[in-house]
């Protein structure tokens, strides 16, 4: 049976990137390629197998962009203000928390967070659906 195992962004400068995922949402690099051109690290945190693959192209210098086709990584926590409160105190600006419900029965709260490249990150409180 097919399982997912990894999503890939590409990153303008990998130790910025690390920094955020790893300071942020207690990821590590679980493995590493590098090569003349490019690097590959994968990264993951004790909760789940399921690794961010940061792709980090040495020779780009311009941000990536975007489009209009991606939407944001999904991440859920147990304490979704300490999360909030943890990426304001490195500086990331996190969104106000918000609530989402359906015929006035709370779904999810959460917030969305931008990483160092610009990447929208979704943090849901661990309930219902988003466990």
């Amino acid at each position: 049976m097919p399982k997912i195992i990894h999503t890939m962004i590409r990153v303008l400068d990998p130790d910025r990137s690390l920094q955020f995922y790893g300071e942020g949402f207690d990821f590590a690099v679980s493995h590493r390629l590098d090569y003349p051109d490019f690097s590959l690290i994968y990264l993951r945190n004790p909760e789940s197998e399921f690794e961010l693959e940061l792709t980090h192209n040495r020779d780009r210098t311009e941000p990536y962009t975007h489009g209009d086709g991606y939407g944001h990584i999904g991440i859920v926590t147990d304490d979704l203000q300490a999360m909030h409160d943890k990426l304001s105190a490195m500086g990331c600006a996190p969104a106000a928390i918000k609530e989402f419900k359906q015929d006035g029965t709370l779904l999810a709260r959460f917030f969305f967070v931008l990483d160092p490249d610009g990447y929208k990150i979704e943090v849901l409180e661990k309930w219902g659906h988003y466990r």
